[in-house]
């Protein structure tokens, strides 16, 4: 998947299109990431032993990863990400609107 945790996404389609924030979760078995402030749901939490004071929570849900491209810093522009192999056999993605390395 060529999004991880902790990177800073675009959302290039759907309701929240246009929208920015940074991935909090990526679950690459589905193929699907959480990204913070989008898909804004909402929870109807019942009152347990965890949580004290029931109520309505607004939590983020899975978008996608094929709506979402990695936003390049040095670009300030939305980015498409490929794969480069150094001399020492690590794999590393690149931007390919700038050519160089992600993080």
């Amino acid at each position: 998947m060529h999004i991880k945790k902790g990177d800073t996404v675009v959302v290039i389609s759907g309701k929240d299109k246009g929208k920015k924030g940074k991935v909090l979760q990526a679950m690459p078995k589905k193929n699907r990431v959480i990204i913070e402030g989008v898909n804004m749901l909402t929870k109807h939490q019942k009152p347990n032993a965890k949580v004290q004071q029931g109520g309505i929570v607004h939590q983020e849900g899975p978008i996608h990863a094929s709506n979402v491209m990695l936003w390049d810093a040095k670009a300030k522009a939305p980015t498409r990400v490929g794969y480069k192999i150094l001399e020492n056999g690590k794999k590393v993605r690149v931007s390919k609107k700038t050519g160089q390395e992600i993080e």
